[in-house]
């Protein structure tokens, strides 16, 4: 649909708002289906939605959509825009996921989870737990919510100590520069009893978000197996798991340069994310709030590719996932809190009809 002409809503009909919210979840969305959706939000958002059955949701979906339909495209952009719609992002992510799920599956009779039918082999997420090896070969379970690393005494040995997080766990870091780190499931941060000498090295692996003290003279490197991130003082995102496709860096605020092994090398800004595979490195703009959202306590998911989610899944439940079927083309958008127990994580995904989850022990099936 042409930006430059006023086109009506014309081809949408007051009974599809179900699909219309699938794709949103999926992130397929045109700029005048995400109005509709987002539009439709923020009137749910004047009552208590919680208490609103699937009838009372499927008819305001229906005032909504019907009122947009009278709309030109840009009277619709221009009307969420000014409701500044962006500000209530997570809970309009919970509410469109789950009403979305729910009309799809009563327009659609999708079969009955199976991983609701499994709740007694349910699985608890993970928590705040980490392994911690000292310079000295001891070794200390960390489970206190963050761990601060103590000032070196002049007589102590320089060394090398390593927090590692097992998969469900995760952890907060304080580092004696002030810098403050926390690290995902199945990660790990290693760096000197003392920081001395020009740079202030560590060294990640799989995921870590970092908030590094400003210090001039001093820059903070942080070292992955495919690049060098090195920083003055600012916010951002590591993602190097080995299984992934490429290992991504996201600003927050601030500057840092990502340098891969080549040397090739970006300086970024605020809300960019490179992305290193193999030997090339591009960068785009994305939304810091969901790269950061497992930090922040949930999975948040814009039409993402579903063995991508499940890996993510994966860590976090210290569970193996099988696949049965060809997933390449499957998408998934939503949001969920990654306190909930699996069964719920992996309801809500089946409950559109795409895939089908058997859970047995640690072990998860998929198929299609």
């Amino acid at each position: 649909m042409s930006y430059r002409r006023k086109t009506k809503y014309a081809d949408m009909k007051t009974n599809e708002p179900g699909k219309l919210l699938d794709k949103y979840n999926a992130g397929l969305c045109t700029p005048e289906e995400q109005a509709i959706v987002e539009s439709w939000y923020l009137k749910l958002s004047k009552s208590d939605a919680d208490g609103l059955d699937l009838s009372s949701v499927e008819k305001t979906g229906n005032e909504v959509w019907s009122a947009l339909s009278a709309h030109t495209h840009s009277q619709a952009i221009q009307a969420i825009k000014k409701r500044n719609y962006l500000k209530y992002w997570p809970a309009a992510a919970v509410l469109i996921t789950a009403i979305g799920f729910s009309l799809y599956n009563v327009k659609n009779t999708a079969p009955q989870s199976k991983a609701e039918l499994t709740k007694s082999q349910d699985i608890m997420p993970g928590g705040n737990k980490a392994l911690l090896t000292l310079a000295s070969g001891k070794k200390m379970a960390l489970e206190q919510q963050v761990y601060t690393v103590p000032q070196a005494k002049g007589q102590e040995q320089d060394g090398y100590n390593l927090i590692e997080t097992p998969r469900a766990g995760q952890y907060q870091v304080n580092l004696p520069d002030g810098t403050r780190v926390w690290l995902n499931a199945a990660s790990s941060l290693r760096y000197p009893s003392r920081f001395s000498g020009t740079n202030r090295t560590v060294e990640l692996t799989g995921e870590g978000y970092f908030e590094v003290a400003k210090n001039k003279q001093h820059p903070f490197v942080v070292k992955t197996e495919q690049q060098e991130v090195q920083v003055l003082g600012t916010h951002f995102n590591i993602n190097s798991y080995t299984d992934e496709s490429s290992t991504s860096t996201t600003l927050v605020e601030g500057s840092v340069r990502v340098t891969a092994l080549n040397g090739e090398n970006r300086l970024l800004k605020p809300g960019e994310q490179s992305q290193l595979k193999g030997k090339v490195m591009e960068v785009a703009q994305v939304d810091p709030e969901t790269v950061l959202s497992w930090k922040n306590g949930d999975f948040v998911f814009q039409g993402d590719d579903f063995k991508s989610i499940m890996r993510k899944i994966s860590r976090w439940y210290d569970v193996e996932v099988v696949y049965e079927g060809d997933f390449a083309d499957l998408k998934f958008g939503g949001y969920i809190s990654r306190t909930k127990n699996i069964s719920a994580v992996l309801s809500i995904m089946e409950s559109t009809g795409k895939v089908h989850f058997n859970v047995k022990d640690k072990r998860i099936t998929v198929s299609r």
